[in-house]
């Protein structure tokens, strides 16, 4: 996967690397004129998850920027995950591209894991034509890896559409989609300092912003009394998992029907390898388990600004009361609406075009609900914002 030079407004954007700068305008900028956005999440996902499909739903929603991406050929496009679902905004040149890859993996989904997905492929300029922007910033979660931030109201504006049904894109799919990279092969992750937090806080109107940039600062403040500013993996990493379930997914992502059970084999020794190196601290030549571990925990994006604050965080009981009463009162004052959820672990999905770079990408969510189950409850308690169940 190589990146396209000749779209160079993400990678051109300045990078800031505290987290509190995502309330900060001047770090953002609006996309250029004739981008779309490929957007989809998976339908009645908060059913799903209290069958017990978390790991499924999950993998769909990371499986979007997998397909995506690949089929464009370049990871230097703004994308973010939303635990059942996710956004990719491209140039209008990759539109027919991204709305095969969308057809593609919503049959995949269907087939392969037994979920129905939404798609839909929105065009900037209906965006803006509709009163909203999408802007984007780039935030850095290591010195390896950084994420796009939104903000403008457009991403939000787009998903509404295509749950009312909109800007979808036809059935037809003439191949299966590219999901080279995707792989779920971590434990749970269980929480540390007392209990995994999935929270979705957005701003109630452009009056009170300056208001909702505060309470942002203060949340973030909250959080980075906890170790590792509330990071839910741990530093050297998440453990190794070998399960079934997550074997099975993965070699549906690699591999046709025709040529799972080779998948399935191929993946299992490879894991098994993998957990002995990791186990000796072995070397195999200039890949080291431990290291990548490592890599793997620094490059998470458990917090994110998507339209709103999105944070997966670990924090103790103390904390956790402490940004829920800050949370009721900005609520109630009319500067924010929100969904939290409680979990005792965290879970991970990943892209990973090669284990040999360190640029690898690692998606966070809870593991029981997690995103799908908060933003279930703000729009129970605020249904404007959503159309149809999610």
């Amino acid at each position: 996967m190589k990146p396209a030079a000749d779209d160079p407004f993400y990678q051109q954007l300045p990078v800031f690397t505290r987290f509190e700068g995502v309330v900060d305008t001047d770090n953002y900028m609006p996309l250029p004129e004739g981008w779309v956005l490929a957007l989809a999440d998976i339908v009645g996902s908060t059913g799903e998850i209290a069958e017990g499909r978390y790991k499924a739903v999950n993998m769909a929603g990371a499986s979007v920027i997998s397909a995506v991406l690949n089929a464009v050929g370049s990871q230097d496009y703004p994308f973010s995950f939303g635990g059942d679902g996710a956004v990719v905004a491209l140039p209008a040149r990759h539109a027919g591209t991204a709305g095969a890859a969308l057809a593609a993996i919503r049959a995949w989904v269907r087939t392969q894991l037994q979920l129905s997905m939404r798609v839909a492929l929105v065009p900037v300029a209906d965006v803006r034509a509709a009163g909203h922007e999408v802007r984007v910033a780039r935030f850095a979660a290591s010195p390896l890896v950084s994420y796009a931030m939104f903000t403008g109201g457009g991403t939000s504006w787009a998903e509404r559409q295509m749950k009312a049904g909109l800007y979808g894109v036809p059935e037809t799919v003439d191949e299966p989609p590219d999901l080279t990279g995707l792989s779920c092969r971590w434990s749970p992750i269980p929480a540390r300092n007392g209990e995994i937090v999935s929270i979705i806080v957005r701003p109630t109107s452009a009056a009170s912003m300056a208001e909702f940039q505060a309470m942002v600062e203060s949340i973030v403040q909250i959080i980075s009394e906890q170790a590792r500013d509330g990071h839910p993996v741990p530093e050297d990493g998440p453990r190794l998992i070998y399960a079934s379930e997550g074997i099975e997914m993965e070699a549906r992502a690699a591999a046709p029907s025709t040529n799972r059970l080779l998948a399935r084999l191929k993946i299992a020794l490879m894991l098994r390898l993998v957990i002995l190196l990791h186990r000796l601290n072995i070397t195999l030549g200039t890949f080291n388990t431990r290291s990548y571990a490592a890599d793997v925990a620094a490059n998470s994006d458990f917090r994110k600004f998507e339209d709103g604050l999105k944070m997966t965080v670990d924090v103790d009981e103390a904390h956790r009361r402490r940004i829920e009463t800050l949370l009721e009162a900005s609520e109630a004052r009319g500067i924010c609406e929100y969904g939290l959820h409680r979990q005792d672990s965290a879970l991970m999905t990943c892209f990973v075009v090669s284990p040999t770079m360190r640029n690898h990408m690692h998606f966070i969510d809870g593991a029981n609900g997690g995103y799908a189950v908060a933003a279930r409850q703000l729009a129970e308690k605020h249904p404007r914002l959503n159309t149809a169940p999610s």
